[in-house]
């Protein structure tokens, strides 16, 4: 038996924990599932519009983009370094302004994106003290930076700390000197950072895969694949370790600032001229002791001296001209442009590989290879540069057989360029081979149309003796490189 006043009890508790619950803020939510794994008692709209910040219009970012909606309420999950917090996961710890690389100044702490600065400092980052101590002299001090400019002129120094001129509020100008201009990094036609291609730091861009140019305002037109091949160096790395692929091209971390031709460069930036140095100084024209030529890293001693920098003096009986005489021989160049002179003797190289010889470097077996590398065709023997070919066979590379097995109408078939004309007429045809024209020595290629005269030469040689033409272009051999086989990449010289 309920007392008779019970049930006018529990009508009363009802009302009140109704009234309560209205007056709850609407940011509360009570569990809007019956229990785990339950539907949610939201609509997917009313749950979205909880999970989306105030004035977002429907469709904007749910939970700032950092986390996920579970019925109303965010579930903030890490993306980024740091960590995210808040109910609408709008906090998180890394946000806070910095000023010396500390948060807040070492004067302050984070509180979602914003510094709370202790006692005695001010400024976004509390890097501004309220009293100073500091003469004007003294405060302007350390306001300079390396080039002893005051707040590198974007700036005002308040205290020994410099407050950057960001009058219109976006904030483009920053660093502990205002050293760093943003503004550099807007492109001009679309007002856009780095062209929307990319990303700013302290006024340079650094552009997205795909992108180049200083505001990131050119599209590459070849693929990333096609672009690293372009830029990768006969080791293997790309811009050998010391520059940026850009667009099938190295920009080099080109360290002299004193001219265009810096102590890194060459297609791949292969060449360090630091290595010329034995004490490097970046202002410094010093190369190899002052007793040699520095080509791509490696010093070509001056007659007399030898050493990795050309820093050892070597004695010899002979003049100069009487020692660049005796390494001439019958060759236009010392040691046939393919070795080193010193006191009269040549050094072949590429040392030790034993396929560029002779008292003056005038054997180059290398010229009895095909550019896969096999000799005289397979059908006979190298001898100082020239193919001695095997019975049933002949040409420069012993490449075309004497006995025939097609009919003159399959060999002439074979014969015809694109144009149709017979071996480009500067040849003759020979069992569905060309023979191209002795009389005229540059002319070459499968069907005679190409002119090794386009090929670049150095020192008076085509491909400066250290490759072969194919075709106008420079095959170089290994431990070569450049457009005129010019520059040697191999172990160092002896």
């Amino acid at each position: 038996m309920r007392p008779a006043g019970f049930g006018n009890f529990l009508l009363l508790a009802s009302s009140l924990l109704f009234a309560g619950l209205s007056a709850v803020p609407q940011s509360f939510s009570p569990s809007l599932r019956r229990g785990p794994g339950a539907a949610c008692r939201l609509s997917r709209a009313e749950s979205e519009r909880r999970c989306r910040a105030s004035g977002q219009p429907p469709g904007g970012a749910l939970c700032h983009g950092r986390g996920r909606c579970d019925c109303g309420v965010c579930i903030c999950h890490v993306s980024e370094p740091g960590v995210y917090f808040g109910p609408l996961c709008e906090c998180h710890e890394w946000m806070c302004e910095t000023y010396d690389g500390s948060t807040c100044a070492g004067h302050g702490v984070c509180d979602c994106g914003k510094c709370r600065c202790d006692g005695g400092w001010s400024g976004d980052a509390c890097q501004y003290p309220k009293t100073c101590d500091l003469t004007k002299k003294q405060s302007n001090q350390m306001c300079k930076n390396s080039q002893d400019i005051i707040c590198s002129n974007a700036g005002t120094c308040h205290c020994g700390r410099c407050k950057c001129d960001n009058s219109d509020g976006n904030g483009l100008i920053y660093g502990k000197f205002c050293e760093c201009d943003d503004r550099e990094c807007i492109d001009d036609e679309t007002e856009e950072i780095c062209g929307g291609h990319g990303k700013c730091y302290c006024g340079n861009c650094y552009c997205q895969a795909g992108w180049h140019g200083d505001k990131c305002e050119f599209q590459c037109d070849i693929t990333p694949w096609e672009s690293k091949q372009r830029c990768t160096s006969p080791d293997g790395r790309v811009c050998s370790n010391r520059g940026i692929c850009v667009c099938g091209e190295c920009s080099c971390h080109d360290v002299d600032p004193t001219g265009d031709w810096g102590d890194i460069h060459g297609d791949t930036c292969e060449c360090d001229e630091r290595d010329c140095k034995s004490v490097y100084d970046r202002y410094s024209d010093d190369f190899c002791s002052g007793h040699g030529q520095c080509n791509c890293g490696r010093c070509d001693c001056k007659v007399g001296w030898y050493g990795k920098k050309c820093e050892h003096p070597r004695s010899c009986p002979l003049s100069a001209e009487e020692s660049i005489k005796k390494c001439q021989g019958s060759s236009a160049l010392p040691c046939s442009g393919r070795g080193k002179c010193e006191c009269g003797e040549c050094t072949c190289y590429p040392p030790g590989g034993g396929k560029v010889y002779g008292k003056t470097c005038e054997c180059d077996d290398r010229r009895c290879e095909d550019l896969d590398g096999v000799v005289c065709g397979g059908h006979g023997t190298c001898s100082c540069g020239r193919c001695v070919c095997g019975r049933g066979w002949f040409g420069e590379l012993c490449q075309h057989p004497r006995r025939c097995n097609l009919t003159e109408e399959q060999s002439r078939s074979l014969c015809e360029s694109a144009d149709g004309v017979l071996c480009s007429g500067k040849g003759s045809c020979h069992c569905g081979k060309c023979v191209c024209s002795a009389e005229e020595w540059y002319v070459s290629g499968e069907f005679c149309g190409c002119d090794d005269r386009e090929c670049d030469k150095h020192d008076g040689l085509i491909c400066t003796g250290n490759g072969i033409c194919s075709c106008g272009n420079c095959e170089c051999w290994d431990g070569w490189n450049g457009n005129a086989c010019e520059i040697w990449l191999g172990t160092e010289y002896p």
